[in-house]
């Protein structure tokens, strides 16, 4: 074997565990309410988001998006940080 056919191996299984962490996500995502599935969506492009800036972009009533967010966090798909702008609201962004 020559070394530029064990590279491609190398790249693909870093593909592969890239693919398994999303694989994953999607898996949890499957079972949540479809709200939820859409805060999750949203916040793969907006990140971080205060849950006002979550009910804003996804079109939720506030109640429902305080909801999405809750189900996504008891799954650990979203963490939340203090807001250092306003320490009366958290950001969220998609978990690592």
């Amino acid at each position: 074997m020559s070394a530029t056919e064990t590279e491609p191996e190398a790249e693909g299984s870093a593909d592969a565990a890239t693919d398994e962490a999303s694989g994953s996500a999607d898996a949890a995502l499957a079972d949540l309410p479809p709200s939820a599935k859409l805060v999750y969506k949203v916040l793969e492009y907006e990140q971080p988001l205060t849950q006002e800036g979550v009910a804003a972009e996804t079109r939720l009533c506030p109640r429902t998006a305080r909801y999405a967010l809750g189900k996504l966090e008891d799954h650990e798909l979203v963490t939340s940080r203090v807001c250092l702008e306003d320490a009366r609201q958290s950001k969220y962004r998609i978990a690592e």
